[in-house]
């Protein structure tokens, strides 16, 4: 019945999923074959319309947006935390194409599982900033999602939320639902064991699961060409079993597009897909990180015209969908609500003793109930002796 059903639902996938079981942007584009998807270059022209997504003026719109605010909700992050305000914090920017473009290719009920450079992802998906900055100060608060948002909070670990993707793809499985699982980490991730065992798992369980690599060329001072002799990362889902293919991951629509190509693949009990999307990590690995100590100025230049949102915006110039006046219009009204947000949350903490239990389980355990017993007790003796 399953295998049925299955069938069935590859026969559904409106022409996206040939007879093979094989899409054909990952036909065109083998792992193997070396070859990139693009198709808007850094001027913001159509290099490839073959491959252009189906996106309307509106999400298209949309979609630039939310890249603009990621972009100034990173920035205004980062000079908080320059100021004290904020703890030590990763950097998006640069990466905002592909963070945004692959979570434009999700329904409301699929689940979103990030690394920690996903801004963009995370709030497409209805986090929101408030979460996000909570999250920098420390609080536990920042990795509880909002009701009715299936997101994993941010994974500082290595890779280690590989298997978590697996494991909500086998238990969609079990389950019979058809959602699909997306799940973000770097190149330097493609080097932990975690990665082998979730996508080998995912695999052979034909989990509804896209795993998405952002590379963008250094895993903290690692550069990309020391972390793995594969002529791709993408070409790592041959050895699993499954689809791999690399995009131009600041290029919007080629991440859209081959996201939505995968998710469309994955939904329609296909099993995983691994996208490589190459991109540039423009700011430091983190705040407390120094890029000059292992990276030059002129490598840092030649990524600085493929800047993801310059592109869009030429692209959207050109068709006349957007104007200098409603970016200007926009820059400040995206300033002004965050300022909002951090004028309620810049400040907060710290955690309560209850919060640093209440989120981890439904029900604590003897073990949790027992330690938190044990603080409160030591802060009620300490109190006394004040």
């Amino acid at each position: 019945m399953a295998i049925e059903t299955k069938s069935k639902k590859t026969e559904k996938a409106n022409g996206q999923v040939n007879g093979k079981g094989a899409s054909s942007l990952f036909d065109a584009f083998d792992a193997v074959s070396g070859k990139k998807l693009e198709v808007l270059d850094p001027n913001g022209k159509v290099l490839h319309p073959e491959w252009m997504p189906d996106l309307d003026d509106e999400l298209l719109l949309a979609g630039y947006k939310m890249m603009k605010y990621a972009r100034i909700v990173d920035l205004k992050a980062v000079n908080l935390q320059r100021q004290g305000k904020l703890y030590t914090l990763p950097v998006n920017r640069g990466q905002e194409a592909a963070a945004v473009g692959s979570a434009m290719a999700l329904r409301k009920d699929d689940w979103l599982v990030p690394a920690f450079r996903e801004i963009g992802a995370y709030m497409w998906h209805g986090v929101p900033v408030e979460t996000v900055y909570k999250w920098y100060l420390g609080l536990e608060s920042g990795s509880v999602m909002p009701e009715g948002v299936n997101s994993l909070p941010t994974s500082v670990p290595i890779s280690s939320q590989i298997p978590h993707a697996a494991g909500i793809g086998h238990a969609i499985n079990y389950k019979g639902l058809d959602q699909v699982v997306l799940c973000y980490f770097g190149d330097g991730g493609t080097s932990e064991g975690d990665f082998s065992e979730g996508l080998n798992w995912a695999a052979v369980f034909t989990c509804p699961c896209v795993f998405f690599c952002n590379n963008n060329q250094y895993a903290i001072s690692v550069p990309r060409d020391q972390q793995t002799k594969a002529q791709t990362i993408a070409q790592k889902a041959v050895g699993f079993g499954l689809p791999g293919i690399q995009v131009d991951g600041n290029d919007l629509f080629a991440v859209y597009r081959a996201t939505k190509e995968a998710v469309d693949y994955a939904r329609s009990g296909n099993g995983p897909v691994l996208i490589e999307a190459v991109t540039y990590r423009m700011g430091a690995h983190t705040t407390s990180d120094d890029p000059t100590k292992y990276r030059t100025s002129d490598e840092e230049k030649i990524w600085e015209p493929r800047d993801p949102l310059i592109r869009v915006k030429k692209y959207l110039l050109d068709k006349q969908l957007w104007t200098e006046k409603q970016e200007t219009a926009y820059e400040e009204e995206c300033a002004a609500k965050i300022d909002e947000v951090v004028s309620h949350v810049v400040g907060l903490g710290p955690n309560s003793i209850p919060e640093l239990f209440e989120h981890q389980f439904e029900t604590l355990t003897n073990s949790l109930a027992e330690q938190k017993r044990d603080i409160e007790e030591f802060l009620a003796w300490q109190g006394k002796r004040g």
